[in-house]
């Protein structure tokens, strides 16, 4: 398509169980169909517009890039877009006519599809880490709220320069999710902020990561009443907001963790980079440092299906509008420093169609 960007084992227990899966293997990876003019440097983030089959890819180089992607995963560039520094974050309006983003420059933009013109929108105190549009208040007014290494939250109307609203953060901003009428903000310290978006003024519950080490990524769940929490340590919580859900359905595991020697008794951890959930089904992947993808459904606590190391770390993560394509990142995560971002390292994402066996949902126990 043409371009406008020219020419070993893993080890992981769920919920204190091992559980039986489908067991992927490199090969059945092999054919993913790779993204056409990737960035050039580390990607950093990638999202699925939720309205039509258009990825915006947040990367490194200081860029944001849009594809069209084609039911089996072959893709063109429509349109790209400057920050001044590396770009952290990336998310599609409701309606699918803009991309949001934030970066190291502490600015948040938006590229508006239809005129394809970009245009500053916020600014912060420091690097913005994520943006994430939402619906809130009584009217679901639509806003893009963005948290940053400044210790803000801070919610913008497009037509205004000014945030509508600010909430302070107990730490640095991670990550941050939404889904129906929750936002999660994870911070430093394992702080977790969940949001009514009804009220997105207050916080509605400060919590505390149920990982005991740093947390990495934070994901929303579709039905909005919890979400998922992933930490540096190869492990993954399932948290629901409501005390007494709580009570009865967290639960925490581990994942991506490698015996390279088994005989030797020694395992790799790695951080859990990115979590997805699949948009109908409910369940979900994570993607770590080691480069592994694994699926599974947290209803059922149960692996559904799980890939090897593919052969370079997996930063980002994110499904289609209709789960049928579920893209990766291949790209370096940053996670053992400067010096092992070498040249032979690739900054790509790619596209692979979903199987049954890797997304539905398992029929719940009578």
């Amino acid at each position: 398509m043409s371009s406008v960007f020219g020419s070993a084992r893993t080890t992981s227990g769920f919920g204190g169980l091992t559980q039986t899966s489908s067991a992927g293997t490199v090969q059945d990876m092999a054919n993913d169909p790779t993204l056409a003019n990737p960035p050039e440097d580390s990607v950093s983030d990638i999202c699925f517009s939720p309205q039509a089959e258009f990825l915006s890819v947040a990367s490194w180089d200081k860029k944001v890039r849009i594809y069209e992607v084609s039911p089996q995963g072959q893709s063109r560039g429509v349109a790209l877009y400057d920050h001044q520094a590396p770009v952290l974050s990336t998310h599609w309006s409701l309606d699918g006519t803009k991309v949001a983003s934030g970066g190291c420059d502490n600015a948040v933009r938006v590229f508006d599809m239809q005129s394809q013109q970009a245009q500053q929108v916020g600014q912060h105190e420091s690097s913005v880490r994520c943006v994430r549009f939402v619906a809130a208040g009584p009217s679901d007014t639509p806003i893009l709220a963005s948290a940053g290494w400044d210790k803000k939250l801070h919610y913008w109307d497009l037509r205004t320069p000014n945030p509508v609203s600010t909430i302070a953060l107990p730490e640095r901003a991670y990550s941050m999710d939404t889904s129906k009428q929750l936002l999660v903000v994870a911070t430093a310290e394992r702080h977790i902020l969940a949001i009514n978006l009804s009220n997105p003024g207050a916080v509605a519950k400060t919590l505390q990561s149920s990982l005991k080490f740093q947390t990495r990524v934070v994901s929303c769940w579709p039905a909005g009443d919890g979400f998922a929490v992933g930490s540096i340590e190869g492990r993954c919580g399932i948290q629901y907001v409501d005390d007494t859900q709580a009570k009865n359905k967290n639960f925490s595991f581990k994942c991506h963790r490698q015996t390279p020697n088994p005989s030797k008794n020694e395992v790799d951890i790695y951080a859990v980079n990115a979590i997805s959930f699949h948009p109908q089904e409910g369940t979900f992947c994570t993607a770590g440092a080691d480069g592994s993808l694994t699926f599974w459904d947290k209803d059922s606590r149960h692996r559904l299906k799980g890939y090897p190391q593919l052969g370079c770390t997996i930063p980002a993560t994110a499904f289609n509008r209709d789960g049928s394509i579920f893209a990766y990142a291949q790209s370096y995560d940053w996670s053992k420093g400067h010096s092992y971002n070498n040249k032979d390292i690739p900054h790509t994402v790619r596209f692979h169609q979903t199987k049954a066996e890797e997304v539905k949902a398992k029929p719940k126990r009578r």
